[in-house]
């Protein structure tokens, strides 16, 4: 597990709302309070399962990661509760009938109704249910602007992108690398859309885990002695529409997801989803 340098490596992780839920009156005492030793950095009610396995001073256990995702999925609902669903789909740009909420997720259907039940015509899982309710919660529903960045260039991204790199960017170019109909069938499955050469990668593909929320994947083949490399970019909005721990969770469940297709189906060839 990282060990910290410093109570301020700590703090930049926070959402420095000051909300107490820690039993200490500030984020930035939290943070020293972390350093020292005398918390866990698991005592912040909001940081995201991904950053607390990364900062644990002892290797956190998988059900404990679980419960800790659990916990804040059942917060998120009980928030949407408290929520007007037919505003936050004017602010979305999605589809509010018969008492639900509706956004389109890679292309299909993605639903929550006012007690916080989900409903989908694509499998349920935490990657994708956190960043939706929090996107219905938060989300300003900024149109994307076009300009790509990566994820460390985004608000809080700098921390959190080593282990985004491992997560999402490598894993999915081990994928690329094996599998030559990796990309066609990304468009294919996903409704996404292959893009036009002037991002300067050999193959650039944008999906939309979320309506307002692109992302492009770029891979470069192996070239001359150059190894591969695969990139993934947000659009410069996504911050504004999405916190940085739901974005985190939308790269690296994009990847895995990835993954269960292919150990399944395999990527050569074509096949449904």
């Amino acid at each position: 597990m990282a060990k910290p340098k410093n109570a301020m490596e700590i703090f930049k992780l926070l959402d420095k709302s000051n909300c107490r839920e820690c039993g200490k009156k500030t984020c930035l005492a939290f943070a020293g309070a972390v350093f020292t030793g005398q918390k866990a950095i698991g005592d912040c009610p909001k940081l995201g399962p991904e950053i607390i396995e990364r900062y644990a001073t002892e290797p956190a256990r998988h059900d404990a990661v679980a419960d800790i995702r659990d916990d804040f999925l059942e917060k998120l609902k009980n928030e949407i509760t408290q929520t007007d669903l037919a505003e936050a789909a004017d602010r979305l740009r999605g589809r509010f009938s018969g008492g639900k909420l509706t956004l389109k997720v890679l292309g299909k259907d993605f639903s929550v109704d006012g007690e916080g039940r989900l409903f989908s015509d694509i499998h349920v899982n935490p990657w994708i249910t956190v960043p939706f309710l929090s996107h219905v919660l938060y989300g300003k529903g900024l149109p994307a602007s076009g300009k790509w960045v990566s994820f460390r260039e985004l608000k809080n991204g700098q921390e959190r992108y080593p282990l985004f790199q491992k997560r999402c960017e490598a894993a999915m170019k081990n994928l690329a690398d094996l599998h030559p109909g990796f990309f066609d069938n990304m468009v294919h499955l996903f409704n996404g859309k292959q893009v036009e050469e002037q991002f300067r990668s050999d193959i650039s593909v944008v999906l939309h885990p979320l309506p307002t929320v692109p992302v492009m994947v770029c891979y470069w083949m192996p070239d001359d002695g150059l190894a591969s490399d695969l990139r993934v970019f947000f659009d410069r909005t996504a911050d504004e529409n999405l916190d940085i721990g739901s974005l985190f969770s939308l790269g690296a469940g994009l990847t895995q997801m990835f993954e269960k297709i292919t150990q399944r189906h395999g990527l050569g060839g074509a096949f449904s989803y």
